[in-house]
């Protein structure tokens, strides 16, 4: 069986994706009709569908489509952590059709401004709620956000923080530090995971290959272990530089037939 931790959908005709640029190859409708075939053929038994943009009617959204399609075994959402009443709402999500499918909450802290953007004090009070709700934390951030990432998950260690795409490592420019140094410091918290997701978008997408993206991910096989690694496709997205079956391809053959990457840790993680 093959967990597939982070893919996205979206249909432009209930929402536009604002962030994806105009003449974009993905600016276009991605539904489960077009993910469950690739999902098969690639095969992909369970997913994890992850939120797109900060609108809080996307969750339940998400949510139902869990609640009717086999594949997606858990959801990742979106909820304004600052919001006062956070975990109330938070209860609420879990209350509504395919509630018992949220896994996890995250937020755009990439755009974030502030690089200490997690440490702020109405933040920390929402990520201790979504520790408290039995929820993990999704991070969304740049290589330059990874030291608030490391000090978050030392000062709230009941909450598991899931590092998506590696935190973007620069793969494209070939540079390792200080990306490696960070990383190896927030692995050394044990309520951390990492994802190997969205690593070929962040190469060069025209030419990348597998040997690029081999130093990245050595460094966290060597700081996470697999048990605190998994696989994601990062599907539409990935298919700016390669689609779904090549994407997998390649993370089978950095991390070789390992049970854990594949599927084992993000059922554990996210309580599939």
């Amino acid at each position: 069986m093959t967990v597939d931790a982070h893919h996205h959908l979206w249909d432009l005709a209930v929402r536009d994706q604002d962030w994806i640029a105009g003449d974009s190859p993905i600016r276009r409708d991605f539904t489960m009709a077009d993910l469950a075939p690739e999902a098969a053929a690639a095969g992909v038994d369970r997913t994890v569908l992850v939120q797109t943009i900060t609108v809080a009617e996307e969750t339940p959204e998400f949510l139902e489509l869990a609640d009717t399609h086999d594949l997606i075994a858990g959801v990742v959402g979106w909820t304004d952590l600052t919001r006062p009443d956070i975990a109330d709402e938070l209860a609420r999500l879990r209350e509504l059709p395919g509630g018992r499918y949220l896994k996890g909450i995250r937020h755009q802290v990439q755009g974030e401004p502030d690089p200490r953007w997690l440490l702020r004090p109405d933040v920390r009070r929402g990520l201790a709620a979504v520790a408290g709700a039995g929820l993990v934390y999704d991070l969304l951030v740049l290589p330059h956000q990874l030291p608030a990432c490391v000090e978050a998950a030392a000062s709230l260690p009941q909450l598991t923080l899931v590092l998506d795409h590696l935190g973007k490592p620069p793969i494209a420019s070939g540079t390792l530090e200080p990306w490696a140094t960070d990383l190896r410091a927030l692995a050394a918290h044990p309520n951390t995971v990492a994802k190997l997701s969205g690593l070929v978008t962040e190469a060069d997408p025209t030419t990348w290959t597998v040997d690029d993206l081999r130093p990245y991910t050595d460094v966290a096989l060597d700081a996470f272990g697999p048990d605190r690694l998994m696989f994601g496709s990062d599907w539409p997205v990935c298919r700016l530089a390669a689609p779904y079956g090549e994407v997998l391809d390649a993370a089978r053959e950095l991390t070789g037939p390992d049970t854990r990457i594949l599927e084992t840790t993000a059922t554990r993680v996210y309580d599939l």
